[in-house]
């Protein structure tokens, strides 16, 4: 039984199927929401930013949304490895005070998760955006109209607008919410952002660790981010919202291919599309993408049988110990990922499957 499952868009199979992959083929890597499953991928992105992609030369961008955007920023660090490592150890050790029977405030989680990003990434941020090679970008929702300011009332009456529009089109909830991207400066986004109404923002030292903070920010469970410099005003959210999974135009890069470590093989373009499942058909976008997902059959075999999620957070109540062993253990299982990489990385031709 294989842990790893490759798949790819009919331009990357090709290239494969013709000469493997290679790390300099590699021009850009996204990082989806998807809070505790992307621990899953923990092992494979410490092997491709910490030994694989440094030895090439090329510009990598590096495109992520909520946890995704915490494990590219990692990536961005000297040492790759350790870093990535540290986000694990530190979203697998959360713990928040609450109320018996109530969830634990939502100022209270950002407070401690944004001194968690400060303590990792504080008096660090020029090391990320100097890095000869990598380009983060950083994707948030910013509330517009009826989410321009975040209340009690207004903000779920918003997010019920949002949910409607969204239902007729991903286009019309930008009535909604518009996605701003915090890009490094050096070399604009290469991939074209025309299909959702957008905003493009200076990646800095001062606006890195919050806007960070707001890409991870979900709605009702932590306070929307506010006062982020030299970014519009309003209240900002999870960039999963808008990009759940990043279905951007990856076709528009040209040559070259988009490497994508994802916790499943389907990409759903937004939060909000998770039920709409005629949105999470492959699309022409995706001719030039490699996916690297784990297999059911390997994901059964994990603790309680499938990948973490935010249910366990509610299913372990506060049996904190059981939760993180069962994390613990699933993310050092997921070593297998990393090593099955490793050796398809040395064949010469790859046979991926079609993406769904």
């Amino acid at each position: 039984m294989k842990a790893l499952q490759i798949l790819a868009g009919p331009v990357a199979r090709k290239r494969l199927r013709e000469r493997g992959l290679q790390p300099e083929d590699v021009r850009a890597v996204p990082a989806a929401a998807g809070g505790p499953k992307g621990l899953i991928l923990n092992p494979l992105d410490r092997f491709v930013f910490g030994h694989w992609l440094p030895r090439s030369t090329q510009t990598v961008h590096l495109l992520g949304a909520s946890i995704g955007a915490w494990r590219m920023a990692s990536a961005c660090l000297p040492d790759a490895d350790a870093a990535l490592a540290d986000l694990a150890a530190d979203y697998i050790a959360q713990r928040y005070e609450h109320e018996p029977g109530k969830a634990p405030r939502p100022g209270h989680v950002s407070e401690l998760f944004e001194a968690k990003l400060r303590e990792r990434f504080g008096g660090r941020e020029h090391e990320v955006l100097s890095h000869p090679r990598l380009r983060l970008h950083v994707f948030t929702s910013r509330g517009v109209r009826a989410l321009a300011r975040d209340g009690r009332v207004r903000t779920p009456l918003g997010y019920l607008g949002a949910f409607a529009s969204n239902a007729v089109s991903r286009r019309a909830m930008g009535g909604f919410l518009e996605r701003v991207i915090f890009s490094d400066p050096r070399d604009k986004l290469p991939v074209p952002t025309h299909d959702y109404r957008t905003q493009h923002v200076a990646l800095t030292g001062a606006n890195l660790a919050r806007s960070v903070l707001a890409s991870c920010t979900i709605p009702f469970w932590l306070e929307a981010v506010d006062s982020i410099p030299g970014a519009p005003p309003g209240p900002y959210w999870d960039g999963g919202i808008t990009d759940y999974h990043l279905h951007l135009d990856y076709a528009a890069l040209g040559d070259g291919l988009v490497l994508y470590p994802h916790f499943q093989k389907t990409l759903v373009p937004g939060w909000l599309d998770k039920a709409l499942r005629h949105r999470h058909r492959a699309s022409a976008r995706l001719a030039n993408v490699v996916l690297l997902s784990p297999s059911p059959e390997w994901v059964a075999t994990l603790p309680g049988g499938k990948i973490p999620d935010r249910g366990d957070f509610k299913a372990f109540g506060d049996d904190h110990d059981a939760r993180e062993d069962v994390w613990r253990r699933a993310t050092e299982e997921s070593a297998r990922l990393a090593e099955e990489f490793e050796a398809l990385t040395r064949q010469s031709s790859i046979e991926a499957l079609p993406l769904p």
